[in-house]
């Protein structure tokens, strides 16, 4: 496993190193040892799945208020995906940016998003499925949501006619 920070202070692509043999591929995805000793969180209580039928889905922009900000290792298991990430964390270097990373089954990349980040995705294809651990359990008093097109984040997103909840239309502006 090789953890590669991104721009994003916080966030790292974790890529699989895969032994292969005449059965397929064996990868270690997850070591705590190894987040640890790069600062990052190492302890996981929740997963989660989504599945998406339809390209151009987006879903996002979620996070998770103090006291129970999550942190995130997100996968996709089945298609592709242009994962986003804002930086919500005052006084960050990369306060108020944003970051994309794609991420796709066939690939070997995962992407740890830190505390303090919204997360959202947009599918690229039909029929994907993303896959999260989380480090703090789900509780709806501390959610919060950019919208995915707030002007203020002004976030290109790959595909323009989008499929999207009434919910994650409805967060108001973020303003700074």
């Amino acid at each position: 496993m090789i953890l590669r920070p991104l721009a994003a202070d916080g966030a790292c692509l974790v890529e699989i190193e895969p032994r292969e043999d005449h059965r397929g591929f064996y990868a270690q995805s997850f070591n705590a040892r190894e987040f640890r000793a790069h600062g990052l969180t190492e302890f996981f209580v929740e997963c989660g799945i989504s599945y998406n039928a339809r390209r151009g889905t987006v879903r996002g922009m979620h996070m998770q208020l103090a006291p129970h900000a999550q942190a995130k290792l997100v996968r996709c298991t089945r298609g592709a995906i242009c994962d986003v990430i804002i930086d919500l964390r005052r006084g960050s270097p990369t306060y108020e940016r944003w970051f994309t990373v794609d991420l796709s089954a066939s690939g070997t990349t995962m992407l740890y998003v830190a505390e303090g980040f919204a997360h959202g995705f947009q599918t690229l294809e039909d029929d994907v499925e993303v896959s999260y651990q989380m480090s703090d359990y789900y509780h709806p008093e501390a959610e919060f949501g950019v919208r995915w097109n707030d002007p203020w984040f002004g976030i290109k997103w790959p595909i323009v006619d989008v499929v999207i909840s009434a919910r994650d239309k409805s967060f108001g502006d973020f303003g700074g």
